[in-house]
């Protein structure tokens, strides 16, 4: 057992949470507290009904959030906030979130470890946003083809290519989640193969202007590593068993 308010100074130090700006609706840390024990930690992507059904199933008493509660900003705790408020109270469980934080880690990031199942190299920080960079940059030596299928196979499903850049791309960038609509940005700084979840309509458009290879692997997908790799960090930390909750929205 660990003590809720040790584990969370922890990711907070560990996830540096005071230093990022973020939507005010992310509402990194602490999002609710328990009873203050902590014997078994969840990790999901999205909070809901279902996950906090399913983290009282599984007995966890801490789930670890990258989309919190309060996504939907100010409101009152009625209606499907209400529900899942009153799950979390009547089965003690603490909830944590974090977002950009949780983007932009080095070590357990969404952005850190997509980059790393996919073999990219010389890695750096890359995609400025509220005065951090929350994305990666990297180098590829192979062809377009062998990283559209390194990229399939890290996140474990299809991903659509947009093949308007070079066959044999070498500078890759990695912004997990829904950063499509950065790409004229992200075309600006030289990179001729842009790697996220999911872009609007007219990004497909950009990347024929802008002679990018454009690959969106899902919202959910990209960002289902970090509260993985963070919820595997803590447990090892602090010998607490673990599960991660999957309710892909196949967005």
């Amino acid at each position: 057992m660990a003590h809720l308010s040790e584990v969370v100074n922890y990711i907070d130090r560990y996830l540096r949470i005071a230093e990022f700006g973020d939507s005010p609706n992310a509402l990194n840390g602490l999002q609710g507290e328990n009873s203050g024990r902590v014997t078994r930690i969840a990790a999901a992507v999205d909070a809901s009904t279902r996950t906090l059904e399913d983290a009282a199933r599984k007995g966890a008493n801490l789930l670890i959030l990258h989309h919190g509660l309060f996504w939907k900003g100010l409101q009152p705790i009625t209606g499907i906030l209400g529900r899942q408020v009153r799950i979390a109270f009547e089965h003690d469980i603490a909830v944590y979130g974090a977002h950009l934080p949780l983007d932009a880690h080095p070590v357990v990031g969404n952005n850190a470890r997509l980059a790393a199942a996919i073999g990219l190299k010389s890695l750096k920080p890359f995609l400025e946003y509220q005065g951090r960079c929350i994305g990666l940059q990297g180098t590829w030596s192979g062809s377009r083809e062998q990283l559209l299928r390194k990229t399939e196979t890290a996140l474990g499903g299809p991903v659509k290519s947009f093949d308007f850049g070079p066959p044999k791309p070498k500078k890759i960038a990695v912004v997990t989640g829904g950063a499509g609509s950065d790409i004229h940005r992200v075309g600006a700084a030289g990179i001729d193969t842009y790697i996220t979840g999911e872009a609007p309509h007219w990004a497909g458009v950009a990347a024929a202007e802008l002679e990018m290879n454009l690959f969106l692997g899902g919202h959910y997908a990209t960002e289902t590593f970090g509260v993985k790799a963070m919820s595997a960090h803590l447990s090892k930390k602090f010998s607490l068993p673990w599960d991660f909750i999957d309710f892909p929205t196949g967005l």
